[in-house]
């Protein structure tokens, strides 16, 4: 089967665990024909460049799987399952942990992230690295989501000319090309969502302190969080049940352990019917297209039985991003001295303002856009700023207690819904353009689980259906997402069109009338 797109392509990866498990392939054989797909399809055919990196190693872990395999030693479903991973988590491969950056071209890794050795002892293979915005979209405001200086522009895969979106946007153009069974992507604030959404996925982003942070290249301790990115949402419970757990090194999960569970098991019971869902109806309007199909998805929620609400009048007020800012840049510069002061020897930056410096050395990190999110980050006070305190009490009370938490209890809602995002924009270095959505700024301030789904299409580009919940509600998340995954039907896979307009029908429609002659004008 080696190299056979056939067998892998469209396969979620609870079906490659069946093939596995049947002896219908061997890890080893999935392996050779994903790296054969990323070749035709990543680095040559449509360059999707969402792999910056295979891991030299990924052959001879899945023989290792197999061996295990035929020694009746299974690790669980995933055992010998295809991943990869967004390359600002450490993974003991060889290969640098970059976030995109130049600057960290010699970080290699001595240990695995703790997120990554948990994927390991659950029987993964990790395939290798993806590609993402650069620093996770937080060096400029004008960054083009899915460009990094180390691997280039990631495309969409439904349409080429189209952004990917970021920062997770190589583990989603990977995912939905299938050039893995599943992904994982990183969030601070839509990083897994906006990417998910654009590539027609499912993404999955975890109450922060669920899955373990540490080794990951840091924005925001307040937010940061990693989570799946799968074609299913059984691929996003299986792997998010193996991601889940504490870790002593990052306080924050000291609860996971008690909330995790079985979250594939958790499907069985799934059901829309008699679930309260609330419309948050201010993240909606993004446009005509997707207002439209967000009716379709409400009207669909309601089919099967679920009781649909306005969630009532709210709306994040304006100073809630400028505080979110002022936490992620004081955040960011604490948190990337911490990262960087445990780099090999050979990674000549240890702060932040020998990241700016670098930059400014270094033609090729600065020839789209600046770093003036760097260095607005670097005049900033530390973590015991006041003002950095205000603002994160500030926000985390708007975002949560009086925001979610009270939408939640006021209707007595089992989630909470918005359109995702809008559909992937053109990329565009002279105007920059940016898409549009509202749902992911309350969840991520939080540190609430945000799930979306594939909701429908506009132009034949993707759009998603967000779930959102309290902490901890990951399970009843996806158990609504499943539901109404089941009720949608299955999801359409990319095509690799070069744009929306490609087609035959708008070559008519961009061309001159050529029906009845004109009128003969009057004398």
């Amino acid at each position: 089967m080696a190299g056979e797109a056939a067998d892998i392509v469209e396969r979620s990866a609870i079906e490659v665990s069946d093939m596995l498990a049947s002896g219908a392939a061997t890890s080893e054989a999935l392996v050779e024909a994903y790296a054969a797909r990323i070749e035709a399809i990543d680095k040559a055919g449509p360059r999707l460049n969402s792999v910056i990196s295979l891991s030299p190693w990924a052959a001879i872990e899945a023989r290792a799987r197999d061996a295990e395999r035929r020694a009746g030693a299974l690790r669980g479903p995933l055992h010998g399952v295809p991943v990869l991973v967004k390359d600002n988590i450490d993974v003991a491969d060889g290969a640098p942990t970059t976030a995109g950056s130049l600057a960290l071209l010699e970080n290699r890794a001595s240990d695995d992230a703790p997120v990554v050795h948990r994927l390991r002892e659950a029987g993964c293979v990790v395939l290798g690295k993806t590609n993402l915005s650069e620093w996770a979209n937080i060096r400029s405001t004008g960054s083009i989501s899915g460009w990094s200086a180390v691997g280039g522009l990631t495309r969409n895969p439904y349409a080429l000319d189209r952004s990917a979106g970021g920062s997770s946007s190589g583990s989603g153009a990977a995912a939905a090309a299938s050039l893995c069974a599943a992904a994982v992507g990183t969030e601070t604030d839509g990083s897994i969502v906006c990417p998910a959404s654009l590539s027609g996925l499912v993404g999955l982003k975890p109450t922060v302190g669920l899955v373990s942070r540490r080794r990951i290249i840091p924005i925001s301790a307040s937010q940061d969080t990693a989570g799946p990115m799968t074609r299913t949402v059984a691929d996003a419970a299986l792997m998010l049940t193996a991601m889940a757990g504490s870790d002593p090194g990052d306080a924050a999960t000291a609860e996971a352990d008690a909330h995790r569970t079985d979250y594939l098991a958790a499907l069985k019971d799934a059901t829309l019917r008699g679930r309260r869902i609330g419309v948050l109806t201010w993240a909606a309007g993004l446009a005509a297209n997707v207002d439209a199909v967000f009716e379709e998805a409400l009207a669909l929620l309601r089919a099967e039985g679920a009781e649909v609400v306005e969630a009532g009048p709210f709306a994040p007020s304006e100073s809630l991003g400028e505080a979110e800012r002022l936490v992620l840049l004081t955040e960011l510069k604490a948190g990337l001295a911490s990262y960087l002061a445990d780099a090999p020897p050979e990674v000549g930056a240890r702060s932040l303002a020998d990241l700016i410096a670098f930059n400014q050395e270094t033609q090729r990190e600065l020839c789209l856009f600046g770093q003036e999110l760097f260095e607005h980050a670097q005049t900033l006070g530390g973590l015991d700023d006041p003002a950095y305190r205000a603002a994160r009490a500030s926000s985390l009370r708007e975002a949560g207690t009086e925001g979610l938490d009270r939408l939640i209890a006021a209707q007595r809602l089992d989630a909470l819904v918005a359109p995702s995002f809008g559909p992937a924009w053109r990329i565009d270095v002279v105007a920059g353009a940016r898409g549009a959505g509202r749902a992911s700024q309350l969840p991520a301030i939080a540190g609430y689980p945000h799930l979306t789904v594939p909701m429908g299409f506009a132009r034949g580009l993707p759009l998603g259906l967000s779930l959102i919940g309290p902490a901890w509600s990951e399970g009843r998340l996806l158990g609504l997402g499943f539901a109404f995954e089941r009720a949608r039907g299955a999801r359409r896979p990319p095509a690799f069109s070069p744009s929306v307009e490609s087609g035959a029908s708008f070559e008519a429609a961009f061309a001159p009338y050529s029906g009845p002659a004109a009128a003969t004008p009057r004398d």
